[in-house]
């Protein structure tokens, strides 16, 4: 696939990764990558050869930073209609219950969540830095923290959000909240979800795929009740989007903690 997005599959293990390709642009998800990530899971739903799927992101520095900043977003002029291009980015708003993990190296921040927090389950290695930048920017963080809620303690995905850029959360902390599962050695976290995810794809798939069903019932109905306030919520607390770009040009690359 061309684009922002690149995809392997290895019909032996029945294992696929999708990896955002886009590391000049710390794998921000802009709105043609977006449309790809939402045809690329539902190819998933038809092709059988495909039993497990990783998630990941190209080099060093990020697993993803969310909506690329540049891509123009016009929105209706209500509160009550609210346009949000990265909520069809995950499997499961694709109506995709095959079993994904993420595989996360560098930054995973804002938008990012809506994959990680539609994954099975999370594998770190120890360069990995999750944070919610939102509030920093005059921004309401509204989908991303319901799927943290779902993922961290509430005390822990509040301060996440609340607590802006100014600070990080280790791989090692996110392991301890059980947001991750995995910790490993730099650039060995794909490696490592890779062979979690062979292992899921060598069970036979009805048995797995309603697990994954099942698990996702679990809290499926608070989420649905939670999202449903949330374009409100960002139509009325979110600055101008040029207030936005102020505050935005403004940051202290190196002004936060990491704990």
């Amino acid at each position: 696939m061309s684009g922002g997005l690149r995809i392997s599959c290895d019909k032996d293990t029945g294992v696929a990764v999708l990896t955002l390709d886009r590391p000049a642009r710390l794998n921000a998800i802009d709105l043609a990558t977006a449309s790809e990530l939402a045809s690329a899971w539902r190819a998933f739903r038809f092709d059988d050869s495909v039993r497990a799927v990783v998630v990941t992101g190209a080099g060093e520095r990020a697993f993803c930073t969310g909506l690329d900043r540049t891509a123009e977003v016009p929105q209706p002029g209500s509160p009550f209609m609210v346009d949000d291009p990265l909520l069809c980015v995950g499997p499961k708003a694709n109506d995709l219950w095959k079993p994904v993990v993420a595989a996360v190296r560098g930054m995973a921040c804002g938008g990012a969540f809506y994959l990680l927090g539609e994954a099975e389950f999370v594998v770190a290695d120890e360069t990995a830095t999750f944070f919610d930048p939102h509030t920093t920017y005059g921004m309401v963080s509204a989908y991303e923290s319901v799927y943290m809620a779902h993922r961290m303690p509430y005390g822990e995905a509040a301060r996440m959000a609340l607590m802006g850029n100014a600070e990080r959360m280790s791989a090692r902390r996110a392991y301890d909240l059980g947001m991750v599962s995995e910790v490993t050695p730099p650039g060995e976290a794909l490696a490592a979800a890779v062979r979690c995810a062979e292992v899921v794809a060598s069970y036979p798939p009805e048995g797995v795929q309603g697990t994954v069903r099942a698990l996702w019932t679990a809290h499926e109905t608070a989420r649905a009740h939670a999202f449903a306030q949330s374009p409100h919520l960002i139509a009325l607390g979110n600055l101008p989007p040029a207030r936005q770009a102020e505050l935005f040009s403004g940051r202290r690359p190196d002004g936060f903690r990491t704990r």
